[in-house]
């Protein structure tokens, strides 16, 4: 019963610590120097904000590194509803990448990172309609489950919690979330259920992180009464890291690639603003006025900090090695206290620094990135201490007298081997020794786990509450190595991961992933039919090596029938593919129906695709999404036959236009010439192409050019931000603004019914504009000519019309269209309207 009551109270700390990728740590002197100061630092801080981005990485960074402080960040979602400025990935796949985003930015800047169920659903207007969305209830849970768990002295919200400023409803929502919380999490009757793996906590207080944002512009900001105020100079330099601050929030923030927000450093004073929101207004301009933050806050613990110090003052950074007595010493005083947060907190950072002094490095890599259950795999495990440790004897690493040393044991979690040993580890001397294990049958996937069931439109599905608030699923495998050094037993556990070696990167790291043994995907990411007879194509890979089965195609709707029935394969090699085509006989009125890829593998049903997002900044990642499609049949007609498409940040809309039956060619830059434009019925220009695409601040002429000489020009939206390559895109003067209307529901008015985007080929009525997804559009023009028109209006509950989602202008003998809409979304959903639209788009003047 004591063991359990041990292991519940170290859950909080365990929960909260974050795996940023699977590659061993390889503290330097100066790391190890930081490491042991923290150990003296007895306080923790929790940033609380809505998305990936939002946080205030100086102030994480400072709490951090300047004030040693142990610093989480609550991020209420994962930022799926965003865009992309990196690549393709959307919804989930773009949570998922987001994810990986901010715990690299945890790596550069030292804080920690958790999450809520929250699903971001896009842009918000409102607090309110966040809250309804989010199920306010089970978000608040999560947010106190975080600070239970984190246990924080201060709370630093990034927004305000009422709406004095405009902003995001998910900003707003945040920090009323947080603030609640606050009067919350210290109850014993509130969220009881998690008390049997947390305690109730009461911070001491709360801020909010206020700046000139906020307030329009940094010269409103500057003018404002400030004496309520607490500022904190977040410039400051950090010796044991040879950088500013400022430097350090720079690089952490500049992790966050997909929202582009790469940042340059600075140096020198840089003032940061708390607004006390709750709890005892300090005196002092120290925001921790009266809050222990040294030894003396756990019972006796006084004697820990008094040799900590000392160990501090001692320390050679020329021979971390001789700490470790002094840490070994400390760590046997702190195994002395009662259970406890700190205990439990500080012993495994000790234990990491004591590590970190012995260079000892502990390797677990398997011999394949990916294995299925059941399979075999061998693994290789490497324990070296790099360093000269002398024993209290003045032998060098001992000898087998129990004061060296000494490996003990290795096992390998679930139950894959465990064995015995015992082994003096000479300096710079490494023990290697490889397993071949068996994958259990009922081994769990990887991937990440939030995605496993279905979700709502704004909450996550996760029953397991040890699950809730990590930032990744836990691996798979992981090693226990257990060590005698000095005659004190020291166990650590690392994770079982791949490694490579490639030309351009040198050494990479992957996680290991359990996946299953065979996916399938469609190859359309949606269908849309005109006939009643159709076919469909799905794409059957091998997950492992012998792997046979039937695939099969299912219609939610009764009125789709699917012929072909089920399709057997069978695959010698992993990573082997064959394609398989399917006859759907329609409703033959249109309508819509989901399809569904079915494998069946020995007695077991598989429904999964697998998509791998990889790019150089993040650990790659693999993904398990259900293999389903939207399929509709559509009265579709489209006149424009041949289609260039310059891709911007990157979209799934040429596949759409495939669906269309439109012949599309991808442009490149050297595309991008009259004589070579002159082919195409339309030209396609991706979203947010003038924010990513340097050359079209030259090439935009030739594009105008094009239409003037007869062409359809189709440009999506783009942001009005610093990015913004160039603000004439259009013939005529057009201004972009930041309107955009989130509710997908919201009524479309046609206000030029006879207008020809509404009515040919495809004759629109207000059904084209049901069944959207997640919004109407964004980032609409907020000022144009009269020369262009807009056929369209429409706005979110209780505001005024918004009439720029589409723009519409004759120049020369073509036709020149702007539009916000989110056909990015409604394309790859299969939405039918919006293909009809669209197809109405690409088809003027034919």
């Amino acid at each position: 019963m004591k063991n359990t009551y041990r292991l519940l109270l170290l859950l909080p700390l365990l929960l909260a610590t974050a795996v940023f990728s699977q590659k061993p740590a390889k503290p330097n002197a100066a790391d190890l120097h930081q490491a042991i100061k923290k150990l003296n630092v007895l306080g923790t801080v929790l940033y609380v904000a809505a998305h990936p981005d939002d946080e205030n990485t100086r102030m994480i960074s400072y709490m951090r590194n300047e004030k040693l402080y142990d610093v989480t960040y609550l991020s209420m979602t994962r930022g799926d509803g965003g865009q992309n400025l990196i690549g393709p990935e959307m919804r989930e796949l773009l949570g998922v990448l987001r994810t990986q985003e901010l715990l690299m930015a945890r790596s550069v800047d030292g804080g920690k990172q958790m999450f809520t169920r929250a699903n971001d659903f896009g842009f918000s207007k409102n607090p309110e309609e966040t809250m309804r969305i989010w199920e306010k209830d089970k978000v608040l849970a999560d947010v106190v489950w975080a600070f239970r768990q984190v246990q924080p002295d201060v709370v630093i919200n990034r927004f305000y919690h009422d709406k004095k400023y405009d902003t995001h409803g998910h900003h707003t929502a945040s920090a009323m979330l947080s603030v609640e919380a606050f009067d919350l999490a210290g109850k014993a009757d509130v969220y009881p259920e998690q008390l049997q793996f947390v305690q109730p906590w009461q911070p001491k207080r709360a801020f909010f992180n206020t700046m000139w944002w906020f307030y329009g512009s940094q010269e409103a900001f500057a003018k404002m009464d400030k004496s309520q105020l607490f500022s904190i100079d977040l410039g400051v330099y950090l010796p044991l890291k040879g950088k500013s601050n400022s430097e350090i929030a720079a690089e952490s923030r500049s992790m966050h690639r997909c929202q582009g927000f790469g940042s340059m450093g600075t140096r020198g004073e840089s003032l940061e603003w708390l607004d006390l929101v709750k709890g005892e207004r300090p005196v002092s301009p120290d925001i921790f006025e009266g809050i222990n933050t040294t030894w003396s806050r756990v019972e006796g613990g006084e004697p820990i900090g008094k040799l900590l110090a000392k160990i501090d003052q001692n320390y050679r950074s020329d021979n971390p090695a001789a700490s470790v007595p002094d840490l070994l010493q400390a760590m046997q005083m702190m195994k002395t206290l009662p259970d406890g947060f700190w205990k439990n907190k500080k012993l495994a950072e000790i234990k990491e620094v004591i590590r970190g002094c012995l260079g000892l490095y502990l390797e677990a890599t398997a011999a394949e990135p990916t294995v299925a259950p059941g399979e075999m795999v061998k693994i290789r495990l490497e324990a070296i201490s790099q360093a000269p440790y002398k024993s209290r004897t003045g032998e060098a690493n001992g000898a087998m007298n129990g004061n060296g040393f000494v490996l003990k044991s290795i096992t390998v979690s679930p139950a894959l081997f465990d064995t015995t040993y015992s082994l003096n580890l000479e300096p710079n001397k490494g023990f290697t020794t490889e397993r071949v294990v068996k994958i259990p049958d009922n081994a769990d996937f990887t991937a990440p786990y939030w995605l496993r069931n279905n979700s709502t439109i704004g909450m996550y599905t996760v029953e397991n509450q040890l699950l809730r608030g990590k930032p990744e699923t836990p691996r798979f495998a992981t090693v226990r190595w257990s060590f005698i050094v000095n005659g004190i037993p020291l166990e650590y556990e690392s994770d079982v991961a791949w490694k490579t070696s490639e030309p351009a990167m040198g050494e990479v790291w992957r996680p290991f992933e359990v996946l299953p043994p065979a996916f399938v995907e469609f190859t359309e990411s949606s269908y849309i039919f005109n006939k009643s007879d159709n076919t469909v194509t799905v794409r059957v890979k091998a997950g492992r090596d012998n792997v046979a089965g039937t695939v099969a195609v299912q219609a939610a709707d009764k009125n789709w029938t699917v012929k072909n029935g089920e399709q057997p394969f069978s695959f010698s090699k992993k990573g082997e593919e064959k394609t398989f085509t399917f006859n759907i006989n329609g409703s033959a009125k249109t309508g819509q129906t989901t399809l569904a890829a079915v494998l069946k593998v020995g007695d077991r049903l598989y429904e999964n695709r697998l998509v791998t997002i990889k790019y150089d900044h993040i650990p790659q990642q693999s993904v398990l999404l259900p293999a389903a499609v939207n399929a509709a049949k559509v009265d579709l007609q489209v006149k424009a036959k041949n289609v260039g498409y310059y891709m911007g940040a990157g979209d799934e809309v040429p596949a759409a236009l495939r669906q269309m039956g439109c012949n599309v060619t991808l442009l490149e830059d050297k595309d991008i010439e009259s004589s070579n434009l002159a082919k195409f019925d339309a030209v396609v220009v991706g979203v947010r192409a003038y924010n990513t695409k340097d050359n079209l601040a030259f090439q935009n002429k030739t594009l105008l050019e094009y239409v003037q000489n007869g062409g359809t020009l189709v440009l999506q939206y783009n942001t009005n931000g610093r990015d913004l390559i160039m603000t004439d895109l259009a013939p005529y003067p057009m201004k972009l603004s930041r309107t955009r209307v989130t509710d997908e529901t919201a009524e479309v008015r046609f206000r030029l019914p006879e207008h020809p985007v509404l009515n040919a080929p495809n004759k629109l009525t207000s059904k084209d504009f049901e069944g959207w997804v997640q919004e109407r559009g964004l980032y609409f023009p907020g000022e144009w000519d009269a020369a262009l028109e807009a056929p369209l209006s429409m706005n979110d509950p209780d505001e005024k019309p918004a009439d720029g989602s589409l723009l519409v202008a004759k120049h020369g003998k073509g036709w020149y269209v702007y539009t916000g809409i989110s056909f990015f979304r409604e394309l790859p959903s299969g939405v039918p309207g919006a293909y009809r639209l669209f197809a109405n788009l690409i088809s003027l003047g034919k």
